[in-house]
């Protein structure tokens, strides 16, 4: 298939899409809101909540619903990408997975955290064991490192692709957490790959 055409079918699959209509309606900058909602909404991630990373927050609609039900917390979001400042949190650009960042998260902190969410992904290439491998190494990484920055009752949240490092990954959260469930909102959609990973209290 050409790339013009990729390109309008995904323009039409955006025209027709409600979440991305209703997100521009309701003010948020991306449909993704709604799978942060949902998975709240299900798992009571928030519940709480007073401390909070957004790993990958680009272009900032997590961080928009962070900020919404955070009050007289401290949430920070980093991405490699710019994007625009958000009302009460607190904006890091650079490259997550690189130990200069993790350390300026965790300066910034200076102790452990309730919740870490992660939207992490590579820019899909096509091959969908490649890129579910990939990402799934983003995953790993933000595990770990929530592992370490979470308190006892902290929670990780993540996106995950259905593939070949699925499984791995499953196993290495009930490894870290005691409670562990896979999860793909209602607003993800039908011909997506990605569920997320919900994990909470630290074993």
């Amino acid at each position: 298939m050409k790339k013009n055409k990729i390109s309008k079918n995904w323009i039409n699959k955006q025209r027709r899409d409600i979440y991305v209509r209703k997100s521009k309606i309701e003010g948020y900058r991306s449909r993704a809101i709604y799978k942060l909602k949902e998975i709240d909404e299900k798992f009571k991630i928030l519940k709480n909540v007073v401390t909070a990373i957004d790993l990958g927050a680009a272009p900032g609609s997590w961080s928009q619903y962070l900020s919404q039900k955070i009050n007289h917390g401290k949430i920070l979001a980093i991405d490699i990408l710019e994007f625009q400042k958000i009302n009460k949190v607190h904006q890091l650009i650079g490259d997550f997975t690189n130990e200069n960042s993790k350390e300026k998260i965790r300066d910034y902190f200076n102790k452990k955290v309730d919740l870490v969410v992660s939207d992490m992904a590579v820019n899909t290439t096509g091959n969908k064991n490649l890129d579910s491998i990939v990402t799934g190494e983003l995953c790993m990484d933000a595990m770990t490192f929530a592992k370490n920055q979470l308190n006892y009752n902290g929670k990780f949240i993540s996106k995950l692709f259905m593939g070949t490092s699925f499984n791995e990954i499953v196993s290495e959260a009930k490894k870290i957490f005691k409670e562990v469930s896979i999860f793909k909102p209602p607003s993800s959609r039908k011909d997506s790959k990605e569920s997320f990973i919900i994990c909470k209290i630290l074993r």
